[in-house]
């Protein structure tokens, strides 16, 4: 029997399912309907190139171009009509509904509407009506009047013209599927208006005049025997069958991408999908002699477009120093403007022309991550507060050398002003003086300062508002009510800014260093905004704008602007100074820069005379290594401003600092300072001795060496190098010692529990003696008093009186029960466990069966017999409530503590820690160049073929742990014998690595440095003349 009460929601659904699928199959059947007419007589086919997907969006002056065109053949009605073609426009750039196309006739062998499909709609405005009668239809196509629109349904994916335009759908078959509609669209930078343009008269322009007399950095190189240049070139086409390989590799499996992974022979694109290896590489193709190479490269450099990406942001500095110091490099390398590859620039200025975007802030120092899209980058912005130094100071070198190349001063202007703020800073000091520390405050406002103005401002704010509610009695006002003081709030600053009808937010232009408007974070109307990322909704990472923070008015809107100041450090506590990552290559390009301007900026020698100064007084140390090996390294410092008291000292060997002694060399040469040349060849020897003491012969990322107090005087001591691979040797021996005399306790006390295990052992032989083993009475006496009965008639009164006294005698009478065993060696604490759990144990027990009614008596006896041992249920207790006759203490078995002697051999070999180091915290290798950029500097500039020698030894070393078949991966251990392979190989590696190696074995006339000044990333830079 139905009961529709209980399923009265099944019949509803029901119901209302059965006629959706009747309405669906009605649609459904109107719809086959209309798609078989329409595929039985074709539309007029496009003509070529002519025909639009509306669901595309296109550039608008294309757009309106090609509808304004032609559109259908002859049997159309071609341009007939501007009104219908415009309309067309608007609707196409509207991208909102289908465009109307001008009604034509029907052909007359279809007029006759033969068969049961309704008659072809004449337009596409008429298919949009599909929901009309046939009737209807007919009317609308004999007497539909012009100014009457028809009415619009908006019926999705209607691509009826897509099988005509590909030449296929057009006959009675399957209709062809639709394509998906993109998407995403490709984004491409634009160049927008400045907000803090410079004006003309205030561009910094390229020093003029003669280039001043500069030294001679190379050495007098005189002719080469005949043994020496066989064994130069020899090493030099192992070189170059590298360098071939890791560039075939890149061809073949990565070309156009960023980076090659050696190993799984794929591809990597960590920077912008720019080709960063391709060009990279372009002038070392070019000085090895691999011209093929060469123009393949170039070829493929004209078809990068800069003006999109796949990364939503672009890091400036890499950026400039891969992207852009190579094409002018190649450019320059090649004969400049005679070589013919004048692409090389072209390319060269389209990215400096993007890159520009990124010094429009107030102060004019640039954003080191630029989002480039016009939505971001239209938008006002400053300079981070935390901005890298090495990555704000090394972008001078590049911009200039374009300028000098396109005669262009915008150019040297973005980083003069860079040059400017870093010597105002080392002029007005650091905590460190003469160097800068790792991270810089860039944005140019005081934000102390300002948190104290805002202070002071809420509480001028707050003193008004208390004064205004005195003044205007206690009458609670309604939002509508605009009567009496206050009731318009319009902030503290009213009646304070600007004149009334100036333009408060107007952009400062030309006003370089200007301030923001920090009342609103505003700028020319805008919000400001500084990078950040988010996720897209596609799952990918993107980076977008993140919103300066919208101060509360209490707080913040008292802030009339931003207060201006320079450089500063980003910290206000502990700093840190380094020659090592972050900072290298700003202190690197102040010599490099000197060059580059033929010596007419005396700023860069007083930059790089203090930098070196400070260097030597702070940062260089002397290791204590075997053989007494006179070498120095560059500390890192951390201070808070009080560096004779307060330093802290990492005496750390980091690959990136080993470029220092090339810097030094350079200098040394150029500035007559010869004592810093005798220090650059320490400072190489250094990194050279930290390659040679690894076990497979190449230098780690980083670690940290054994320090000689004194320079002078260094000699090895293995018990000082064992002092510092084992901080705590003091305390080694104390632990050691009090170890023995807990292991002395701690065999007392299992010596005391072996007795009481004895004594437990020895009770229970006689408790089972005397109830089955001794005697064969059956008496309930004897019964109950056997082992772990514990049945006694009366009220257990007695337990405590027998638990400490009970003896064998009582035993063998009977008159124990099972909680009174011997207790006379127990520990005081066992007896009040056991008492404890005396009470638990009375009254939960129950009696047990008489004798002749034990059915396991008999079984009872053979296992005493057999000496064995009954389990808790087996005695008549529960197994849940047993109580141990006796607790034994948890006693941890101790662990020897190593000596101090054994602690540092375990760690010499387990770590596989080499004599004069301290640790080595980052093992791995990525084929860094800083070490043989510095041999190189030091043969070219002293002639010592010994830096050949020990530049062949490093490059066995290097090649030897990271080729593979398809170019050069880094490692991740060079402690180990046989590291692993991380299937990396960066763009350095043929950009500088490999170049550094090439040009050591090449002639010395070979990119002379006389001639040309090399950027961080090793690309030839002519010098003036």
């Amino acid at each position: 029997m139905l009961r529709l009460r209980r399923y009265r929601y099944f019949v509803l659904t029901t119901a209302i399912v059965l006629f959706l699928l009747y309405r669906v199959s009605q649609n459904s059947d109107q719809w086959d309907s209309l798609a078989g007419s329409l595929s039985k007589k074709p539309l007029h086919s496009y003509t070529g190139g002519s025909a639009t997907d509306f669901t595309t969006t296109f550039d608008e002056n294309e757009t309106i171009e090609k509808i304004k065109g032609p559109i259908y053949d002859g049997n159309g009605a071609a341009g007939s009509s501007n009104k219908d073609a415009d309309a067309g426009a608007e609707r196409e750039l509207n991208k909102i509904k289908i465009p109307e196309l001008k009604t034509t006739e029907d052909p007359p062998d279809d007029s006759s509407g033969r068969g049961s499909r309704p008659p072809i709609p004449p337009s596409l405005d008429e298919e949009k009506a599909g929901g009309q009668s046939k009737d209807e239809a007919d009317s609308t196509d004999n007497a539909r009047p012009d100014t009457t629109p028809a009415p619009v349904i908006d019926i999705p994916d209607r691509k009826i013209n897509l099988g005509n335009k590909n030449g296929e759908g057009t006959g009675d078959g399957p209709p062809e599927k639709a394509p998906e509609v993109a998407h995403k669209t490709t984004i491409h930078w634009k160049k927008v208006p400045e907000h803090f343009p410079v004006p003309t008269e205030s561009i910094i322009p390229l020093p003029t005049g003669k280039p001043e007399k500069i030294p001679t950095i190379q050495h007098d190189f005189k002719e080469e025997s005949a043994a020496a240049r066989e064994k130069r070139l020899t090493r030099l086409r192992k070189v170059e069958a590298e360098a071939k390989r890791a560039w075939a590799g890149y061809k073949r499996y990565a070309w156009q991408h960023d980076e090659l992974s050696p190993v799984s022979k794929k591809f990597r694109d960590p920077f912008c999908g720019w080709a960063a290896t391709m060009v990279d590489s372009l002038d070392t193709l070019w000085i090895m002699g691999m011209k093929e190479e060469f123009e393949d490269a170039v070829q493929a450099v004209g078809e990068i477009d800069f003006t999109t990406s796949p990364r939503n942001e672009i890091p400036v500095f890499e950026t400039t120093i891969r992207y852009l110091g190579g094409l002018i490099a190649a450019y320059d390398v090649s004969g400049g403007k005679v070589g013919g590859y004048t692409v090389l620039l072209d390319k060269a200025v389209e990215l400096a022309e993007i890159l520009m975007g990124v010094f429009d802030t107030p102060n004019r120092m640039p954003v080191l991550y630029y989002n480039w899209k016009p939505t971001f980058a239209s938008r006002p912005k400053r300079a981070s507060a935390g901005s890298n130094l090495a990555e704000l100071g090394s972008l001078s070198m590049e911009f200039t050398r374009l300028a000098q190349i396109t005669k262009d001063d915008r150019y040297y202007d973005a980083v003069a002003r860079i040059t400017d703020a870093l010597y105002d800073w080392q002029e007005r000091g650091t905590l460190l003086d003469g160097i800068f520390p790792d991270r810089v405050d860039a944005s140019g406002c005081n934000k102390t300062a300002e948190a104290e103005l805002a202070s002071q401002k809420a509480a001028e704010l707050a003193g008004s508002q208390e004064m205004a509610d005195s003044s205007s009695g206690s009458r609670i006002k309604t939002p509508d009510d605009k009567s009496g003081t206050g009731s318009s709030y319009q902030g503290p600053n009213h009646g304070q800014g600007p004149a009334s009808g100036s333009k408060q937010n107007e952009p400062q232009s030309g006003k370089i260093g200007s301030p923001l408007d920090n009342r609103s974070n505003t700028m020319g109307g805008k919000p400001i905004y500084e990078s950040s990322t988010e996720t897209s909704d596609d799952g990918g990472d993107i980076s977008t704008p993140k919103r300066l923070s919208p101060p509360s008015q209490a707080k913040t809107e008292g802030l009339a602007e931003c207060i201006p100041q320079g450089l500063t450090g980003s910290h206000h506590g502990w700093e840190g100074y380094s020659m090592g990552g972050g900072q290298d290559s700003t202190y690197e390009y102040f010599p490099k820069q000197y060059l580059l301007l033929g010596g007419l900026e005396p700023k860069y020698r007083s930059m790089h005379v203090k930098t070196v100064e400070a260097v030597k007084k702070w940062l260089l140390f002397r290791p204590m290594v075997p053989g007494d090996r006179d070498i120095l390294f560059s500390a890192k410092v951390q201070t808070k401003g009080q560096p004779e008291t307060d330093a802290t000292t990492e005496f750390e060997v980091a690959h990136l600092t080993c470029f220092i002694g090339g810097m030094f060399g350079v200098g040394g040469r150029i500035f007559d300072r010869p004592a810093d040349v005798e220090i650059a060849k320490r400072l190489t020897d250094g990194c050279v001795w930290a390659y040679e003491s690894m076990p497979i012969g190449v230098m780690p990322e980083g670690a940290a060496a054994v320090p000689c107090a004194s320079v002078a005087d260094c000699a090895w001591n293995e018990t000082v190098w064992w002092r510092y691979l084992d901080p705590l040797a003091d305390t080694r021996d104390a632990q050691l010692d009090d170890y023995y005399a807990r292991q002395e306790e701690l065999k007392a006390v299992r010596a005391q529990e072996a007795h009481k295990d004895d004594l437990a052992a020895e009770a229970e032989e006689r408790v089972a003696a005397a109830t089955y083993g001794e005697t064969s009475t059956t008496s309930k006496d004897h019964i109950a008093g056997s082992a772990d009965a514990g049945w006694d008639s009366g009220s257990g009164k007695d337990d405590d009186d027998d638990a400490g006294d009970t003896n064998t005698s009582k035993l063998r009478e009977g008159s124990i029960t099972g909680r009174g065993l011997p207790e006379a060696d127990e520990d005081a604490d066992e007896k009040e466990e056991e008492e404890g759990e005396k009470d638990h144990r009375i009254g939960k027990r129950t009696p047990p069966p008489p004798p002749e009614k034990n059915a396991d008596r008999a079984r009872l006896g053979s296992i005493a017999a057999a000496g064995g041992s009954l389990s808790s249920t087996e005695r008549g207790g529960s197994a849940d409530h047993q109580v141990p006759l006796r607790g034994d203490p948890i006693v941890d078995e101790l662990e020897r503590p190593l000596s101090h002697k054994e602690y540092v051999q375990n760690r010499i070999e387990t770590e596989r820690i080499p004599p004069g180091f301290a640790s080595v915290n980052f093992r791995g290798y990525i084929l860094r160049p800083e070490a043989i950029e510095s041999v190189w500097y030091m043969y070219r500039i002293t002639g010592d073929p010994a830096w050949q020698d020990k530049g062949w030894r490093m490059f066995e070393a290097i090649v030897r742990h990271t080729q593979t078949e398809a170019g050069h991966s880094a490692i991740d251990n060079v402690l180990s014998p046989n590291p692993s392979r991380t299937d990396e190989m960066e763009s350095f590696w043929l950009a500088e690595t490999l170049k550094y190696f090439y040009l050591l074995f090449s002639e010395p006339d070979v990119v002379s440095l006389d001639e040309w000044v090399l950027n961080t990333e090793a690309h030839f830079f002519k010098r003036p003349t």
